[in-house]
């Protein structure tokens, strides 16, 4: 019985997409082992968002040679697709496979036979039009279903589409189906993921459903509860979206919204199909439904052309919105992009300079958000996320918490009180009752 192991860079649709292919793999009568456990084969699912991430594939095909010098190394992944031949040059790499090829990896592979030379099997990516159903199952306290992929946008900045192809989406049908093999599991949380979940519901070419259909379907699922939607474009979060999920049974109140900049001449540089007028009315609608709800951002700095007083407009529009907390993006040329050849090329040092004032800036929105919810009560999913004798776990408002660690607890969800915010920045509960029913 061969042994195979999984690495994953990136975002939460790879996970989900990870956890499929490894089921594949089982199911074939390969062992999953962990990536130190001398496995005989390795596939590494990469990311391509920002530079870091293509350095990062390079030191684990190292480090993965180190552990077993004779393994068979297969890339996968949006780096894999954008760059296949590149890849094929890193030394131990012994197969890449494309978006329109990584879920024929075992059929494709000839049982992960040593080779000669390296194996390139990366189809343009217009071959990647089918939808390939993928969720992330005994991996986390949580899973993560795959309802969308693809993108039709095309960002000034953004190899997104380069990678995944175009926007193509599961039927809510199919999703039901799967989200009801979940509930019949310990899964207690199912996060939605894809590339662009609000441009939910196309198939074959054509739009056929729409999301807010897909989660009212979800919201009638017993035994899941917790759904969470992992981000959603502004343009596409209609009031009717921020509606349902006020006044469902099912779908906590956190939104991720991308915004990328708080300056419109940026915005329309690139490419995005919003303006901050907009993000702003979104975020006051969410906070008027749901004033506890957790607003999650992304933006991008240093995006070519950002002028010292472009970047500060956008630091001051975050700073005054009611938002939880940012993700921040560096941002880093990528080939094939509009941007690359775009003007007004913001020095790296600045860059980074500003990436810190956002940073700092998200964590004084995490703090007084995780301030306004102490004293109150809510519902804590545990995890079995241990660090010195406490064990973590999230509202459903998204604020992270911290409790004296019992084994009881994983994987439970308890009505607690927040207390304080401890020194590492995280919640502290009243100790939970471990009581079952």
């Amino acid at each position: 019985m061969k042994k195979v192991a999984f690495y994953t860079l990136g975002c939460k649709l790879n996970y989900a997409e990870t956890s499929t292919i490894s089921r594949m793999f089982e199911q074939k009568g390969y062992l999953k082992v962990g990536f130190e456990e001398n496995p005989d084969i390795f596939i590494i699912n990469t990311c391509s968002v920002t530079e870091n991430a293509d350095k990062k594939c390079k030191k684990i095909v190292r480090e993965a040679k180190k552990i077993s010098p004779h393994s068979f190394v297969t890339i996968i992944g949006c780096y894999a697709q954008l760059k296949p031949k590149e890849i094929a040059e890193i030394e131990g790499v012994d197969a890449v496979l494309g978006a329109a090829e990584k879920f024929r990896l075992i059929e494709l592979l000839d049982d992960f036979a040593s080779v000669q030379e390296t194996k390139v099997l990366a189809s343009e990516i217009q071959e990647a039009n089918v939808f390939h159903a993928s969720h992330s199952m005994h991996d986390r306290t949580r899973t993560f279903l795959k309802v969308q992929d693809g993108c039709n946008y095309g960002c000034a900045f953004c190899t997104i589409p380069l990678a995944r192809g175009k926007s193509r989406s599961d039927s809510i049908e199919h999703i039901v189906a799967a989200a009801l093999r979940i509930a019949e599991s310990p899964v207690k949380e199912v996060v939605l993921t894809g590339v662009n979940i609000g441009d939910f519901g196309i198939q074959d070419g054509k739009r056929k459903e729409r999301l807010l259909d897909l989660l009212k379907a979800l919201d009638e699922i017993n035994g899941i509860p917790r759904f969470r939607i992992s981000s959603i474009e502004p343009n596409l979060l209609t009031n009717e979206i921020i509606g349902f999920v006020a006044g469902s049974k099912n779908f906590v109140p956190h939104f991720h919204i991308p915004l990328q900049s708080g300056s419109n001449t940026i915005l329309r540089a690139m490419g995005r199909r919003y303006l901050r007028e907009l993000y702003e009315d979104r975020v006051s609608k969410i906070k008027t439904l749901m004033p506890h709800c957790c607003i999650g951002v992304d933006v991008i700095v240093g995006f070519p052309g950002e002028t010292d007083e472009l970047f500060l407009e956008t630091y001051r529009f975050l700073n005054e919105l009611p938002v939880s907390y940012l993700h921040v993006f560096t941002y880093s040329e990528r080939a094939n992009t509009r941007a690359v050849e775009m003007e007004g090329v913001v020095p790296m040092k600045k860059r980074n300079e500003r990436s810190k004032m956002l940073r700092i800036l998200s964590e004084k929105k995490r703090r007084q958000f995780y301030e306004e919810n102490l004293g109150k009560t809510w519902q804590v999913l545990f995890e079995e996320d241990i660090e010195e004798g406490m064990m973590h776990g999230f509202t459903e408002n998204y604020v992270r918490v911290a409790a004296k660690y019992d084994p009881l607890l994983i994987n439970e969800m308890k009505t607690v009180t927040l207390t304080g915010i401890n020194e590492r920045g995280v919640v502290e509960v009243a100790e939970p009752e471990v009581v079952f029913e």
